[in-house]
């Protein structure tokens, strides 16, 4: 549904907007807090306009632009496909990352959340790279068959997932420059390889010795128990 900016300066919503929070991280409703003048709109004519809102959870202000549609005697027509300034950052479980890989790929990740595609590509590079030297002499292999199954489980097609391969695998300083939708696939494919490499390993380390010493206590009331049955019945 359209937006409006009457001629009076109210600002009429069909629909509210709700966004996920760069801040809190809550999907909430976005609430205007300072609109486009009518006034200003037909004087200057733009084709874009910038709204700002507060997010109605945390209360942190929000910045989108509208693009708008149509200038009539009585109201301006914005379109209600409302573009974020600030983008959501992508989320990450850092902690099991060693902190110079960490770094690397949260910068990685804020390239991406900032549209900068190209940079983002040289930092996934570069972040994958460095987590070969530190895993050892068959970490690119390793790393290269789970792209491999990533781009399969994903159904990539093949034109893409050639350039991502150039992109991770590649050597030297250039490097394939690629859009916003094979950007989209790129940070999957990056979080899936990291969430395989070291979060999943240790979490599972993890589940293990939990339930290793849960068996253990069990084990040691079970001897316990015997060993109690076995002095009543020696009595």
């Amino acid at each position: 549904m359209p937006i409006y900016v009457k001629k009076d300066n109210n600002f009429e919503q069909a629909e509210p907007t709700s966004r996920v929070c760069p801040h809190c991280g809550s999907r909430a409703a976005l609430l205007p807090v300072a609109t486009p003048s009518f006034e200003v709109l037909t004087a200057t004519r733009p084709k874009r306009v910038g709204i700002a809102f507060r997010c109605a959870a945390c209360n942190e202000p929000r910045f989108l632009r509208a693009t708008v549609r149509r200038f009539d005697s009585e109201r301006v027509e914005l379109s209600s496909n409302l573009v974020e300034v600030e983008r959501v950052r992508e989320r990450f479980p850092y902690v099991y990352l060693p902190k110079p890989i960490a770094r690397l790929l949260r910068e990685a990740l804020e390239c991406y959340a900032a549209d900068c595609h190209i940079a983002f590509a040289l930092m996934c590079r570069r972040t994958v790279h460095a987590s070969w030297l530190a895993l050892g002499k068959h970490a690119r292999l390793r790393w290269h068959e789970m792209f491999q199954d990533a781009v399969r489980a994903g159904d990539v097609d093949s034109a893409t997932t050639r350039k991502l391969e150039m992109v991770l695998f590649g050597l030297g300083e250039t490097i394939p420059e690629i859009d916003a939708i094979q950007s989209a696939v790129l940070i999957e494919i990056v979080k899936d390889l990291y969430y395989q490499c070291y979060v999943r390993g240790a979490k599972l380390r993890a589940a293990m010795r939990i339930r290793r010493h849960f068996a253990g206590d069990r084990d040691a009331a079970e001897s316990e128990g015997r060993s109690g049955e076995s002095r009543i019945a020696a009595s």
